[in-house]
């Protein structure tokens, strides 16, 4: 891959860390989902992309199963369980944003300067998606444990597979089977999270991962 392709694919791979980052700086739940929304249709392209290029047909199917199911069916449920939640817009942080995107740009600095060595001697594209990738992991572990609310979790979670799923197409893909049973599996994973989301909030009435911290002390 040369020239124009290579440029095309590094500024897609580019995007889903820039729009990662985006996802860590959000305090308004909807507009958090907005940028998930906007994270599974860049990854889309970039896989379809990286199809074209390869002439791999069977990435194709990975590109519709993330314009589907993560830029559209997840995003529009998560929108209709924090509207029938009545959960509180606002996305509270263990720590201020200043330091949360300071520890964001630091680990993927880090990405890089672990993959690039590793990785040389593969072909250029795929070492520095991979890279990039990887970053896309960690800031998605970052926005898990960076926040209270249970559906910002649910959404940094999805950041973390949609940065596998970039890694593995960078990897010049893996096989279609292994493919359909991760997106099947990431779904039924997010329905299973959706009824206990709302089993939660019957029974506590609230979703903030802290405040259940507080009730399981107080019952002890």
């Amino acid at each position: 891959m040369h020239g124009l392709a290579f440029d095309i694919a590094h500024m897609l791979a580019g995007a889903l860390v820039l729009l990662s980052l985006m996802m860590l700086y959000q305090d308004r739940l909807y507009a958090l989902i907005n940028v998930l929304a906007l994270h599974a249709l860049v990854l889309a392209m970039s896989v379809a992309w990286q199809a074209w290029v390869h002439d791999a047909p069977h990435l194709y199917i990975t590109a519709g199963i993330a314009l589907v199911f993560k830029a559209i069916v997840i995003p529009m449920a998560l929108r209709r369980m924090v509207f029938q939640l009545r959960i509180h817009r606002e996305i509270e942080r263990v720590v201020g944003s200043g330091l949360t995107m300071l520890a964001a740009i630091a680990l993927v600095a880090l990405s890089l300067e672990v993959m690039l060595p590793v990785t040389e001697g593969v072909d250029p594209v795929s070492r520095e998606d991979i890279a990039l990738a990887l970053s896309v992991v960690l800031i998605g572990l970052l926005m898990m444990v960076t926040r209270h609310n249970a559906v910002s979790q649910v959404a940094g979670f999805m950041s973390l597979e949609n940065g596998i799923v970039l890694a593995a197409t960078g990897a010049q893909g893996m096989p279609l089977v292994v493919e359909i049973s991760v997106a099947f599996s990431v779904l039924i994973a997010f329905i299973v999270i959706g009824i206990f989301l709302f089993r939660i909030r019957e029974r506590f009435d609230t979703v903030d991962v802290e405040a259940l911290d507080k009730f399981r002390g107080e019952r002890r």
